[in-house]
């Protein structure tokens, strides 16, 4: 579930991620009275059947229910923001009826780590950089776009998208985005992890940004903002 939102009387739109046909959109009549509304909370695992007379209409959708994600994460507001992060994100830069299988199931297996609370964190920003792949934006991580050297990786070109090496970077360091060690860098010198969870978000924001929302015009979404800007308090 990403989201939802009040049609007519009663009646609420429902934006779902699905596993074979994408971010997709139907009617739930009755859904904004029923007393099931936490079913309808974004992040929650749910079961869609969704009718159409034609595919190009809205439709109609029926819930059934499966996971509830959100509601047990209201007591913890860092991993309640991860998931709006993740969710919005979703909503925000996925196409409509486009699939994207991996975003999904990247998506299912985040869901289950922040459940258990247990390395969320990290594999929020693997998903991210699976989104910027999936949809044709992904970064060249795997060796120096200078030198060609696979070891001392520590710079991303925010023009290329390409890694660097420490010795390649070091006079242009001002200019380049930093590798965390959890993609494959050295990270900065003496870097915690959350650090290193720091520098992949804005890396991975800074592709984010520039790829998918400043065409439409826009930034990140404010959900994705709140969330670098909780673990960057954490930090202070």
């Amino acid at each position: 579930m990403l989201g939802a939102r009040r049609q007519g009387e009663g009646s609420l739109i429902l934006s779902l991620l699905t596993h074979q046909h994408g971010r997709h959109k139907g009617l739930v009549r009755g859904g904004a009275k029923s007393r099931q509304r936490g079913l309808y909370e974004p992040g929650n695992l749910v079961t869609a059947t969704w009718h159409a007379r034609l595919a190009e209409h809205l439709g109609l959708l029926q819930i059934e229910p499966g996971q509830f994600y959100a509601a047990p994460l209201l007591d913890d507001p860092l991993r309640l923001a991860c998931l709006e992060a993740a969710v919005a994100l979703a909503e925000a830069g996925l196409p409509e009826r486009s699939p994207y299988p991996a975003i999904f199931d990247g998506l299912e297996t985040l869901l289950q780590h922040l459940a258990a609370d247990d390395g969320y964190a990290a594999e929020h920003l693997r998903w991210e950089l699976r989104v910027l792949a999936d949809l044709g934006y992904g970064l060249d991580l795997a060796s120096c776009a200078v030198t060609g050297a696979t070891e001392g990786l520590a710079w991303v070109s925010p023009r290329t998208g390409r890694a660097v090496s420490d010795a390649a970077g070091a006079a242009y360091r001002d200019r380049l985005l930093v590798l965390p060690r959890l993609f494959g860098g050295i990270g900065q010198a003496g870097g915690s992890d959350l650090a290193d969870l720091l520098d992949g978000l804005r890396l991975t924001g800074f592709f984010l940004e520039r790829s998918l929302f400043a065409p439409q015009g826009h930034g990140l979404p404010e959900a994705r903002l709140r969330y670098l800007d909780r673990l960057a308090r954490l930090g202070d």
